[in-house]
């Protein structure tokens, strides 16, 4: 094997499921269309992935794209918080284990298992403050109850998708570090907005193309970031604590309006 052609990833310290997690997430969202650095091997310490030649980013590119994350949206999961089929380990977002639970209703889902254990972090980092944690609670509260849930099934998500996970190559855009599990397709491209991602409205307007969005998606951007900018605030300071507070009072607004 050319090493020039090889990308590894070694931590003799990391969880047993950390870098398989990440494979079966690759090959999950790679069968539902998602173009993937093809996995060459994998162990409990370490992945060895194809390199990606990196190019710059291009409108025909971000279309594409856009309309092959609706379809791998499209291809489904069994369930809200699901791990990629035939994965029954410890599944994670960046270096922090991520809930495989599974729920009946998405927004009880979303709140229980992917905003608020991320919250706790968060408090007992000092990052979330006594003031901003009630309005979070809140908002939760709200998203368990079911307030936002609709008739969607659930989604087939990269899960972590900011614009660093999402690489401009000569064939095409290929996504890399998945946090893959079942959701809510908003979520994934709420996190495309979060932290910029080059020609945003052409990946949207061939996402769009493929699987058109419901009504309200934009106003409801802010609901899909909480998860994001929970697992930010836990690790990356108060700013992001502040970001997630005011994620969550737009949340109630949201839901006030409604």
């Amino acid at each position: 094997m050319n090493s020039d052609r090889v990308f590894r990833k070694h931590d003799p310290g990391a969880h047993p499921d950390f870098y398989r997690a990440e494979a079966a997430g690759l090959e999950w969202l790679a069968r539902a269309g998602l173009r993937v650095p093809r996995v060459h091997r994998v162990d409990a310490r370490s992945i060895q992935l194809e390199r990606i030649t990196e190019t710059a980013p291009d409108a025909a590119a971000a279309r594409e794209f856009g309309a092959r994350l609706a379809a791998a949206h499209d291809a489904g999961a069994d369930g809200f918080g699901c791990a990629p089929d035939g994965f029954d380990g410890q599944i994670f977002i960046g270096r922090r284990p991520m809930s495989s639970t599974v729920h009946a209703s998405w927004g009880e889902f979303y709140a229980i298992e992917r905003v608020l254990p991320f919250v706790g972090i968060a408090v007992e980092a000092g990052h979330v403050t006594a003031r901003q944690l009630p309005d979070i609670e809140r908002a939760c509260a709200l998203v368990a109850s079911g307030a936002f849930d609709d008739d969607d099934p659930p989604a087939r998500l990269h899960g972590d998708l900011w614009n660093g996970n999402v690489l401009w190559s000569p064939g095409g855009v290929v996504v890399i570090d998945p946090a893959a599990h079942g959701g809510h397709r908003e979520t994934d491209l709420a996190m495309l907005a979060l932290f910029g991602c080059p020609y945003l409205d052409d990946v949207l307007a061939g996402y769009d193309s493929g699987h058109p969005l419901r009504p309200g998606w934009r106003e409801r951007v802010p609901l899909h970031q909480l998860h994001p900018l929970a697992v930010h605030a836990a690790g990356y300071g108060s700013g992001y604590g502040r970001a997630l507070h005011r994620a969550a009072l737009a949340t109630l607004d949201i839901g006030e309006r409604t």
